[in-house]
């Protein structure tokens, strides 16, 4: 077998979450752990092998689950050649929505971009949404009562997920409403929540912002920044970071997926921002890169970081994130220090980037407007403990 629990599964514990205790982190994803993209980009691609040849004749549209599942369900429709959307928490303007509910996450509500779905659900035959885990399946359901109402047409629908922990009553109860659930890695979620509790909670928290009293400069952009080191007293130094230029380069051609997109176009859009990034940034060549994406944004940041493996570098990726995960030093533990940040799309919104290394450089692409000045100051700030070649790439 290709996967398994052993090679998908790895248990962390939440932070102040009394609707479950556990988060099942995926080394292989791309979002918490930094990872080989092209190691997850082929994870994604062998969901879309399982869900290949099942609906011949008809014509998919893939939504995506925001955050974790946005990049997958992005690569999947890729590989199947479909129309793709993902969901989103952010705000958007001059668009109308269609609003769900996450019942187990931090951040319940959802939204789909009911402008794009209009016109979609008249003209795709099944929905498959995508997702990195599926355990009672109630997010789905709720999703699916919503385009019921909203359009009175007889949706068919389908599930895929590299993950599914669902018991056989959930199971049964999709058999019943003929959904269809494809998957990797059958789970067993009986247990998690106890493995959970065992964990310390020790690991190294480390915010952006203190009043440590030792400061050091930053020229982000054209934008200048004073401020004090952070750290847990482990981080020495700092004078290297003295008057770090961190370049911001706008990249024009942004494809939005939380709007309709086909998967293909979007493919291809992203293969110009890195042709663009080529074009406007000397690429290195055998050298230990680090990627990061922003949040929802996580699809281009593998694709990027997945080409510029293709050129003989070492890279590994991964994306900040809402999620407020303990960090533990337990060696069998998934993460273990944690960079409280603000975010690149809402200053007042706290998000978070785990267990960052040294690399010979790093590249930040994102689709914030970077008009949240602490959002990304706070970003660089944390990056810039262990790395001092670092650039901002702004898809706009």
């Amino acid at each position: 077998m290709k996967y398994s629990q052993k090679t998908l599964v790895k248990i962390a514990k939440r932070e102040n979450n009394t609707k479950r205790n556990y988060l099942v982190v995926n080394p292989l994803q791309g979002k918490h752990v930094p990872v080989s993209p092209s190691r997850a980009l082929a994870l994604f691609s062998d969901l879309a092998d399982v869900i290949r040849g099942n609906y011949a004749g008809e014509k998919l549209l893939l939504i995506g689950f925001a955050e974790t599942a946005t990049a997958i369900g992005a690569q999947a429709a890729i590989v199947l050649g479909t129309e793709y959307i993902q969901t989103t928490r952010e705000v958007m303007k001059g668009v109308d929505y269609l609003f769900f509910s996450e019942e187990h996450s931090h951040a319940t509500e959802q939204k789909l971009v009911k402008n794009n779905m209009d016109g979609a659900v008249g003209r795709v035959d099944r929905i498959v949404f995508v997702e990195d885990e599926v355990t009672t399946g109630r997010t789905i359901l709720n999703i699916i009562s919503v385009l019921q109402k909203e359009y009175r047409k007889d949706i068919k629908f389908a599930v895929a997920s590299i993950l599914n922990g669902m018991s056989e009553e959930r199971r049964m109860l999709y058999e019943e409403k003929s959904i269809n659930l494809h998957y990797l890695v059958k789970t067993d979620h009986s247990r998690y929540g106890e493995i959970a509790d065992t964990f310390a909670g020790d690991g190294a928290y480390k915010k952006c912002f203190t009043d440590a009293g030792e400061y050091r400069d930053y020229i982000i952009g054209n934008r200048k920044y004073k401020d004090c080191a952070i750290g847990d007293g482990r981080d020495t130094n700092y004078s290297d970071y003295v008057q770090q230029k961190v370049p911001v380069v706008p990249i024009a051609g942004r494809m939005d997926a939380r709007r309709l997109v086909h998967a293909h176009a979007y493919e291809a859009a992203c293969r110009k921002l890195f042709e663009d990034i080529s074009a406007a940034h000397p690429l290195p060549v055998k050298e230990r890169i680090l990627v990061v994406g922003t949040e929802e944004f996580m699809f281009p940041a593998l694709f990027v970081g997945a080409e510029l493996e293709k050129l003989g570098n070492e890279v590994k990726c991964h994306s900040t994130t809402r999620s407020p995960i303990i960090v533990s030093t337990e060696e069998q533990y998934p993460l273990h220090a944690r960079y409280e940040l603000r975010s690149l799309y809402d200053a007042d919104r706290k998000t978070f980037l785990y267990d960052i290394d040294a690399y010979d450089q790093v590249l930040v692409v994102t689709d914030a407007e970077l008009s949240e000045d602490e959002g990304v100051h706070s970003l660089i700030h944390a990056l810039a403990v262990q790395n001092k070649n670092i650039t901002v790439f702004r898809w706009c």
